[in-house]
């Protein structure tokens, strides 16, 4: 299954009571394996999960730990981005020039990058002080 596939059918499961809005992601690691995510949403919204979040969820739960393509889609007027924390998350596990294709339900589909969706990100070099 290819990676716009998986996140059209993991985006039918999120679990999207209060705002509707569903999300999913698909993610492929250096392993070739297909890992997917929806979000899931709490009352207390600031518990809910990103899409993104929940991908690389699986990803590590699976034993993988390295990002090599990335595809979020939802149900937007224009192909929907990552929220910044997820941004941040997705530059733990991929490098700068890992593709991520933003999309949306009606075919809309724009190609970036991890780093250009999060120029100048914070990094285990930052952590560096020797």
């Amino acid at each position: 299954m290819d990676l716009r596939n998986a996140a059209r059918q993991v985006r039918d499961n999120a679990y999207a009571p209060y705002s509707n809005f569903k999300v999913g992601a698909a993610l492929r690691s250096g392993d070739g394996r297909l890992h997917v995510g929806c979000n899931v949403e709490n009352v207390a919204y600031p518990e809910g999960t990103c899409a993104e979040a929940g991908a690389i969820a699986a990803m590590i739960a699976a034993g993988a730990q390295d990002i090599v393509a990335v595809y979020v889609i939802a149900d937007s007027p224009d192909p929907v981005p990552p929220c910044g924390g997820c941004r941040q998350k997705l530059a733990e596990f991929g490098a700068q020039d890992v593709p991520v294709t933003l999309a949306n339900l009606h075919g809309a589909e724009r190609e970036t990058t991890i780093g250009s969706l999060l120029p100048g990100a914070f990094g285990a070099g930052h952590m560096d002080r020797s």
